[in-house]
């Protein structure tokens, strides 16, 4: 019988954390990093790459990184072949890589929809398919996190937000973890989604400006919006053995507001 500790080590496993340079992913990384996983950091721009990689060294974490565009097929299955390559396996995938995009629906461009659904949606399944398919699946064993959001648990409050494209994409990953974790369940793994709220980022920054700290506190329950620890706890459970009975599940990080939407 394994202690609680026991069951949240993750020493001896290797994590592939996209969009992870910064904001949630990294923070993502962090987590599972500091509890022992060796981690894989994936985004786009290879400055901020190689900063947050050497951010993780420094705390003593085992990190590695590869430059890769989440919309494209090409870098997706380079980014899983030299991953594999490097590490052997990949025993945990946090699909955290997204984009978000502010219209109203009647005007909302083609172009912007393609844009987010490539990423959100159509990256992130192609991604999880090649390292379930080389990698998961034949080791019988691994933890696939997605993020979603609570805004793809319902639409936006009246007059704020309009992000029809991000919320489509975040519905359509809330239902992806649920079908491939049925799917998926007879080979070991566990596939399941954290749904922030809202979380300070390079991302919302114009959405915090537009509307206020204070204002978008009132929203919240706790009277808080989420910081660089918020996402840790869960993140280390799904990706755990603690969270070995758990599948096809989406845990909403937001401060209660989904309790009271």
């Amino acid at each position: 019988m394994r202690t609680v500790k026991q069951l949240f080590d993750l020493k001896g496993k290797t994590a592939l954390v996209t969009g992870g340079s910064r904001g949630l992913g990294l923070q993502l990384a962090e987590a599972l990093g500091e509890q022992g996983a060796r981690v894989m950091l994936s985004a786009r721009k290879a400055d901020e790459l190689a900063q947050a990689r050497q951010l993780l060294r420094d705390s003593g974490i085992e990190a590695e990184c590869i430059t890769a565009n989440g919309a494209s097929e090409a870098d997706i299955a380079h980014l899983a072949d030299q991953t594999l390559a490097q590490f052997g396996r990949v025993d945990i995938l946090v699909n955290n890589a997204g984009a978000a995009w502010g219209a109203p629906a009647e005007d909302h461009s083609i172009e912007a929809w393609d844009k987010v659904m490539n990423l959100n949606i159509r990256g992130l399944f192609l991604l999880t398919q090649r390292i379930g398919k080389l990698s998961m699946i034949p080791n019988r064993y691994g933890r696939v996190i997605n993020i979603a959001s609570i805004s793809g648990l319902a639409g936006n409050v009246p007059g704020t937000m309009e992000t029809i494209a991000y919320n489509t994409s975040k519905g359509a990953v809330v239902n992806f973890t649920r079908a491939l974790a049925a799917e998926w369940g007879e080979h070991g793994i566990t596939v399941n989604a954290l749904a922030p709220g809202f979380f300070p980022s390079k991302m919302t920054q114009d959405s915090l400006h537009r509307w206020g700290v204070e204002n978008m506190c009132a929203r919240v329950p706790l009277r808080r919006l989420g910081d660089d620890e918020d996402l840790k706890g869960a993140a280390v459970l799904f990706a755990s053995d603690a969270g070995k009975h758990i599948t096809g599940q989406i845990l909403a990080v937001d401060g209660g507001v989904s309790s009271v939407a």
